[in-house]
Parts: structure tokens; C-alpha cells; sequence
């Protein structure tokens, strides 16, 4: 099994956030790797991450960053490949880091999920190879029609709650 989505973040003090998207992807069985990189204390290991991805087979890569977050950007402007931003709340709420993932200049960019939404990302990166994936594509099928079907148990469990002046 060779991965095709990196899941990378600043330092390990982020896996709490980005396990969500490992737990994602493992379930939607698409092969994933998982490096911890940071941009400020090793950036030759994260040039020669970005520069040998793609020649690896790598398709989407998930970068989470808190504070100053340069880790998505910077791996951007080295690869082609789509990086997907998780903004990881370490200060002011995470407010820091998201300013600092979406505001990248002209030719760099990087889709940027919620602070702390690395499971949408991988279902994000999910979507992207599931454009030339029909196995993953109806993968992805089922789990969205799961969605709605627990919003409409929901619906039907709320009934279950009786008031005077409920109007049903």
C-alpha cells in the first residue's frame, strides 16, 4: 500500500486536532501518511518533503499549523499538489493561524478548512481524488447519505418530547 494523502503538522502537539483526519481516512481506506514538519525548526525536511511528494505518489497533502502557520504555505509554494489547511487554535483561538493560512499571495494557494477542521479536510482531500476514483466517489456516496439519514432520526427521536403547548 502506497499513501496517497500526507497528513503533516507543525509538531506533535497538534495530533490531537489531526487525528480527526486520520480516523477519516482510515475509514474512508485510503492509504495516508503522517509526519510532523515545521516550517521554523526544520525547513530542509519539510523542502525536501514538499519537493519528493508528488515523484512519491502523494495526491492531497493535509497540513495543520497553529500560531503563525507557515508550515501550509510553505509547502505550497513548493509542490503542485493541492495542500488543504487545517488552522490549529494555539493562540488567540486559532484566529492567528487562520489569517495566516487563507491570506497567501497570488499563485500559492491553500484550501483552508475551520480552526481545528482537520476531519473536513480529509473528507476535502477525499473528494478531490474521488474525482477520478468511482469506488472512493460511492465511498463517499454512502457517508454523505449517512449524514442526512442521522439528521432525519433526529427529527423523528425529537418527536419523543412532549409539551403542553408543542405544536407537532
Amino acid at each position: 500500500m502506497k499513501p496517497v494523502i500526507s497528513i503533516i503538522m507543525g509538531s506533535t502537539s497538534d495530533w490531537k486536532v489531526m487525528e480527526k483526519a486520520a480516523i477519516q481516512l482510515n475509514e474512508f481506506r485510503i492509504p495516508f501518511e503522517i509526519h510532523a514538519l515545521s516550517a521554523h525548526r526544520t525547513p530542509q525536511e519539510v523542502e525536501e518533503f514538499a519537493r519528493n511528494a508528488e515523484p512519491r505518489g502523494i495526491k492531497v497533502i493535509i497540513a495543520g499549523a497553529g500560531m503563525a502557520a507557515h508550515l501550509c504555505g510553505v509547502i505550497a509554494a513548493m509542490t503542485t499538489i493541492p495542500v488543504i489547511g487545517v488552522p490549529i487554535s494555539a493562540s488567540l483561538d486559532g484566529m492567528d493561524s487562520l489569517l495566516a493560512i487563507v491570506q497567501m499571495p497570488p499563485g500559492i494557494p491553500v484550501a483552508t478548512v475551520a480552526i481545528n477542521g482537520s476531519q473536513n479536510a480529509a473528507i476535502l482531500a477525499a473528494q478531490m481524488i474521488a474525482t477520478g476514483d468511482p469506488r472512493l466517489a460511492s465511498i463517499i456516496a454512502l457517508f454523505k447519505e449517512n449524514l442526512k439519514q442521522k439528521i432525519v432520526s433526529a427529527n423523528e427521536d425529537l418527536k419523543e418530547y412532549k409539551f403542553d403547548y408543542r405544536v407537532i
